[in-house]
């Protein structure tokens, strides 16, 4: 096998294509032969040592991605050689094979194929844990998606519309927000332009929008949180910006306001029951057409660091999939 090692995590450049040895794996684990592996934000920020998951070294980095079960280890039962499978591991995708543990595994329904599968598991459970379990988004609500033609923003967009949401959309483009609108956004703002404060209001009529779901952090939070609907609930996703904001804790009595924080990694190993039946509906979900990723583009998986500096450019519109020939 061939796979791309981090023998040193100084940054993408001290990434080298070696060749390894071909893993067994052991109780409880696949290998999975990779058709596709999409690159998500935390894939660059581990080979930076900057993650809060730091593996041990050499590893070979690529959170999340789909392929075929090779082999299975002792005590597998629910897969079997030939199956195909997503995983979101953490680490492993950018190769020709990798072991995972088998319970990390979503098994493909017919008519999935792998670039979708790769770019599937991270943003849909993020959206729809943030969304649909800790924000208890109803329809007829308006929620405020910040950076939502990124990966975990799109999929966020289509689950609110499947919940029956009414969406106001912000990115920082007026192609993202071209983009947003196609995916369903009722309203969009370019929040590039002009005072966001004021573009929240126009978009939501003055009231306010009764959740926000914020992957972005930085200089937005606070214009946003300002803004939120009384019972309002702001939902901290992430920090793509860099900086991590400091809200001040007097607007969340002023708004009866609730900020709640967004783990689906820890969700996932603390109660795996409900988040097996939350994948299994986004599964379903998928095959009724109701959610489907959002590709920028596929790129071989030899040209791994050129996907690292497009991602880096803040210019890709929902998820760049690396992709091993044939790809299914």
């Amino acid at each position: 096998m061939h796979a791309w090692l981090c023998e040193n995590p100084v940054g993408v450049d001290a990434l080298t294509w070696k060749e390894l040895p071909t893993p067994e794996p052991k109780a409880g684990e696949v290998r999975i032969a990779i058709e596709a592996a999409s690159l998500n934000f935390p894939d660059l920020l581990i080979v930076q040592n900057k993650y809060q998951m730091k593996p041990p070294l050499p590893f070979v980095p690529g959170s999340e991605y789909a392929g075929v079960v090779e082999a299975v280890g002792e005590g597998v039962t629910h897969l079997k050689p030939g199956q195909r499978v997503a995983c979101l591991s953490g680490t492993g995708g950018f190769g020709t094979h990798t072991v995972a543990p088998a319970a990390l595994c979503m098994p493909l329904p017919p008519g999935f194929p792998a670039v979708d599968a790769a770019a599937f598991i991270m943003i849909y459970a993020t959206s729809h844990h943030a969304l649909v379990d800790r924000a208890q988004l109803k329809a007829g609500e308006t929620v405020l998606i910040l950076g939502a033609a990124g990966g975990v923003g799109t999929a966020a967009i289509q689950i609110a519309r499947a919940v029956g949401a009414r969406v106001v959309a912000a990115a920082s483009t007026d192609e993202k927000c071209a983009l947003c609108k196609q995916l369903g956004a009722d309203e969009t703002i370019n929040y590039s332009q002009g005072d966001l404060r004021e573009a929240i209001k126009v978009a939501t009529g003055g009231k306010g929008p009764d959740v926000i779901y914020d992957p972005v952090g930085g200089d937005f939070a606070e214009p946003a949180f300002r803004s939120i609907a009384w019972r309002g609930r702001y939902l901290v996703v992430g920090f793509a910006s860099g900086p991590i904001p400091s809200l001040p804790l007097n607007l969340t009595l002023l708004k009866g306001a609730s900020i709640v924080g967004v783990f689906w990694g820890d969700f996932a190993r603390r109660e795996p029951k409900a988040n097996a039946a939350m994948m299994a509906e986004l599964a379903g979900w998928y095959t009724q057409g109701k959610v489907k990723p959002v590709i920028d583009r596929t790129m071989p998986m030899s040209e791994l660091k050129a996907a690292y500096a497009h991602m880096g450019s803040r210019g890709v519109k929902g998820k760049l999939v690396m992709v091993n020939q044939p790809a299914g």
